[in-house]
């Protein structure tokens, strides 16, 4: 008998795809920004009911990964929230300790290591950085874009590399 073919990936970002970040942006929109507040809110943070129901699509067909610009010691809240709406029990990927970088560069390396002998069927971001880059690098992307993307966490993923 043939091995099994693995499932195609769908990797899927967090902020702004499935969590509503935007109840604890302010903590990050004016200097000296209040990181710490910002992500001890993150557990609050609203499901978008879109993103929400295109990852339960996936699921029937698809191996989903979650690939976030969340710092690694979020990692416990996140899957918390993620099993609270019911999406849970994926892998999750995220930002390494003291990686600043950009969204844009970050998730690319990490989409390009899940990919070795593995087909990636979409990548699904809110961010237009993100999504342009992965764009130009041959991904298939999908941008979210049931909530408008803000210019402050746009620049918390680009700028600040902090989420």
């Amino acid at each position: 008998m043939p091995p099994e073919t693995p499932l195609p990936l769908a990797v899927v970002d967090i902020d702004g795809v499935v969590a509503d970040v935007r109840h604890r942006l302010h903590h990050v929109e004016s200097r000296p920004k209040d990181w710490p507040a910002f992500f001890a809110a993150a557990h609050e943070d609203p499901p978008l009911a879109e993103g929400v129901e295109r990852v339960r699509s996936l699921l029937v067909t698809h191996d989903v990964v979650y690939v976030t610009g969340r710092p690694e010691h979020l990692r416990a809240v996140t899957e918390d929230w993620l099993d609270r709406h019911g999406i849970g029990g994926r892998r999750l990927v995220m930002r390494r300790f003291r990686d600043y970088r950009p969204a844009r560069a970050t998730k690319a390396e990490e989409i390009g290591k899940l990919a070795r002998g593995r087909t990636v069927a979409v990548v699904i971001d809110d961010d237009p950085d993100v999504c342009d880059a992965l764009r130009a690098a041959g991904w298939p992307v999908e941008q979210a874009t049931w909530v408008t993307h803000s210019r402050t966490l746009r620049d918390a993923q680009e700028r600040d590399g902090r989420t």
